[in-house]
């Protein structure tokens, strides 16, 4: 029971120990059909190392049926390799080339599916083995034998030996937060229908708390892993989204329930159409948050629910157009000026109405890609105007290629690092020389430190399992039967400690399961254990070598840069966002179509810096930096997009121009280029590690220049405004949402990285 609840401790939900316990199964069964039943050292070894691969080094999350898909799509890839990898591997630099070239494509197609970059390390493997393994056509027969074998072993072990549960990192966590923004959004309104009431506001109190509890789970989930988590399948592509714009809605709560609805006149059409909204907007995350719980649920109650949240969005905007506006002054004041400030309550439930939008119709495209039949599958059927799974992988791929991403750095020095640990390999004539290749594979990091980190632990741990490799060999002698009993244990304890106890205890417990594998293979008692070291220090040297002299600093500096392109990238999409705007409200401007080049830029930026920013959690050593509040200025960028997402909407249901809007443009062109101005300021400076721009202070005259803007299209003798008055003063709130979000972000990058200096030193 000790050991059950330390293991419950140190392996939640018992993740490593269902791999490893199948593997221990599977693995010595497979090495012996092949090594005694077949009688064939290629049909054993292929086999064995197969199994290895494909039940302990990857463990695929998502529904079973999405499981096994996965692993068929990895048993057939690796068939190839285990092929190509046979035919390449002499001569000698043509291995390592060949080497070279498939671990570059097989680490930066991670960039485009997790299921792909979490099986990156299988694939690998099935490369290495028949490329450091010199063999000829005829050997190909037994080797695709022992991996075939080990193929269909895995995808029955998978389902039949203790099957995990379906592991959806994000879908869970989604739930909760929509379920929890839903509570919060009732427990505002009931608050606020019976202002006074100690118990309701308490209830209030709560529900937030509830909601910035549910949603900072939802986003610890999308980082708790090294890459994004997100495959090419529909379900998966917009799932992900939800984690930004859950984020951004919490945001809009925040701000809605601060808004002073006394700028309209309490119980007035205003107040009430946007009081009806938030109520709408609780109704629909509640069935959003149940259809999502489920697996291709029925959408149809959401899609209700979105009509009704739709027709009260559509009356705040009425309500808005009722307004009293006579022209000339009222109370002393100008009636522009009061009718700009008045749309403040509709402005809020606008903002909330679109983001619990975007985030419902997410889940209804989801359930409406999991309701698909398999023939619209194989067709590549989409819901709504989602892009294919291979348009989606070139638009990912496209958007790492580019000398700043951390991805393509992280490829090319696994490539280097794989292709000259396999040239190093075979010019040294070194015994199991695919061990040198996997030595590097193991401990190549991200940055120099790491790496040479990870070496210590790697040859540490690989010194103490010889020294009890060379114990359990001198006790056992030649008790082959002992060695078999042994050889599970081993495995078992070699798939649980890299994540039980730690890297070093791994690396010994492999060494262990090494010496007892070569042993049956051919005896050589512990001596196996000395190759094994000259290997891994081989393979450790390698590391080093390439750690040191590709982009040795890791990603501190790539997280600037790309934190900076993703703000420049952002911002010069909120800017066409805006023109797209007053070209559809102006008949003197280009009718622009939708910026879709800049938005997939924009999203472009946004994953790479997702991927900086990975990288930059996992590396070693203290940070300068509180990892909160860098983790806030990375999801500013998210705030940028989605602001200008929310534009985008605003002003595609506006009908063509028909008149002279110059005002605006004068009035909203003044504020983008201040924010434009600030962005490239800060981006500039990120980049040359210098202190950051202060932020702008409120202008104050900006809401000037809007009334001044529509003050000719306020309205007719029966005091009726046009939507366009109303969305043009819409959209300079929207911009002020973006300035708002400078004061968030300088705090974070005030010190970002070791050496960018704080504002504070910078003035002494």
């Amino acid at each position: 029971m000790r050991v059950l609840a330390w293991l419950k401790r140190h392996d939640p939900d018992f993740a490593a120990l269902r791999r490893a316990g199948r593997a221990a199964i599977v693995m010595p069964l497979l090495f012996a059909f092949g090594g005694i039943v077949i009688g064939s050292p290629d049909v054993a070894t292929f086999a064995a190392f197969g199994s290895f691969a494909m039940l302990l080094l990857v463990d695929f999350s998502g529904p079973l049926i999405d499981r096994v898909q996965a692993q068929l799509g990895l048993a057939v890839t690796g068939a190839v390799f285990v092929c190509v990898g046979t035919l390449v591997s002499r001569p000698i630099w043509l291995s390592a080339v060949a080497m070279t070239v498939v671990a570059f494509a097989v680490l930066f197609a991670g960039s485009v599916s997790s299921v792909m970059a979490s099986a990156s390390t299988s694939l690998l493997l099935a490369f290495i083995l028949p490329v450091t393994l010199p063999g000829t056509i005829a050997s190909l027969g037994p080797r695709l034998l022992g991996w075939g074998i080990a193929s269909v072993v895995a995808v029955v072990a998978i389902v039949v030996l203790w099957p995990a549960p379906a592991r959806e990192p994000l879908r869970g966590p989604a739930v909760d937060a929509c379920r929890a923004l839903a509570a919060r959004l009732r427990a505002e309104a009931a608050a606020m229908l019976r202002a006074g009431n100690p118990e309701l506001a308490a209830d209030r109190d709560a529900a937030t708390r509830d909601a910035d509890a549910a949603v900072a789970a939802l986003h610890r989930s999308f980082l708790n892993t090294p890459y994004r988590p997100t495959g090419l399948s529909t379900s998966a592509r917009t799932i992900v989204r939800l984690v930004d714009e859950l984020t951004w809605l919490n945001a809009v709560i925040e701000q809605f329930e601060h808004v002073r609805l006394s700028a309209t006149t309490p119980g007035g059409p205003v107040h009430v159409a946007a009081f009806e909204v938030k109520s709408a907007a609780a109704a629909v995350l509640e069935r959003g948050a149940e259809l999502l719980a489920q697996h291709g649920g029925d959408p149809g109650d959401v899609e209700a629910a979105l009509g009704i949240l739709g027709e009260a969005r559509d009356a705040v905007e009425a309500a808005t157009m009722t307004l009293p506006v006579t022209g000339g002054t009222v109370d002393g004041g100008r009636a522009a000026d009061r009718f700009v400030a008045s749309l403040d309550p509709g402005f809020r439930a606008q903002e909330l109405a679109q983001a619990t939008t975007a985030v419902v119709v997410n889940i209804v495209l989801t359930a409406r890609a999991e309701r698909r039949s398999w023939w619209q599958r194989v067709l590549g059927r989409q819901p709504g105007d989602l892009a294919g799974p291979v348009a989606a992988a070139a638009e990912r791929a496209s958007g790492y290629v580019g000398w700043n991403s951390v991805w393509l750095r992280n490829s090319i020095r696994g490539a280097v690092a794989l292709g000259l640990a396999v040239l190093l390999a075979n010019l040294t004539g070194v015994q199991h020389s695919f061990w040198v290749v996997l030595g590097t594979l193991s401990v190549l990091r991200s940055n120099a430190l790491s790496t040479g980190q990870t070496v210590l632990r790697g040859v540490i741990g690989t010194s103490i399992g010889v020294l009890l490799g060379a114990a359990a060999m001198f006790a056992i002698g030649d008790d082959r039967v002992v060695i078999w009993v042994l050889l599970p244990i081993a495995i078992l304890v070699a798939g649980v400690a890299p994540a039980a106890i730690s890297f070093a205890a791994g690396q010994a417990a492999f060494t262990i399961l090494l010496v007892l594998l070569f042993n049956l293979i051919a005896p050589s008692g512990w001596t196996v254990g000395l190759i094994r070291i000259e290997d891994i220090a081989l393979g450790c040297a390698v590391s080093l070598v390439v750690g040191a002299l590709f982009w040795p600093r890791g990603a501190a500096a790539a997280l600037r840069q790309a934190l900076a392109q993703a703000y420049t990238e952002s911002v010069a999409y909120l800017a066409a966002a805006v023109a797209f705007g007053l070209g559809r409200c102006d008949a003197a401007a280009d009718d622009l179509p939708e910026p879709r080049t800049q938005s997939l830029r924009a999203a472009a930026a946004a994953r790479r810096l997702d991927d900086a920013f990975r990288t930059y959690l996992g590396e070693r050593g203290s940070k300068s930096r509180p990892l909160a509040e860098v983790s806030a200025s990375v999801n500013g960028v998210a705030g940028v997009r989605l602001a200008s997402d929310a534009i985008l909407d605003l002003w595609r249901g506006q009908e063509a121009a028909d008149a002279d809007r110059a005002g605006a443009h004068r009035a909203l062109d003044a504020s983008i280029s201040r924010l434009d101005d600030w962005y490239s300021r800060m981006a500039a400076r990120l980049v040359a590690r210098e202190a950051p721009p202060t932020p702008e202070p409120v202008d104050a005259s900006a809401r000037s220049r809007l009334a001044d803007a529509v003050e000719r299209d306020l309205g007719d003798d029966r005091g009726i405004v046009s939507a366009t008055a109303v969305r043009i003063v819409w959209t300079g709130d929207y911009l002020d949402v973006v300035r708002r979000l400078e004061g968030v972000i300088v705090g974070p990058v005030d010190t970002l990285g070791d050496d960018l200096p704080s504002r504070s030193r910078a003035a002494r």
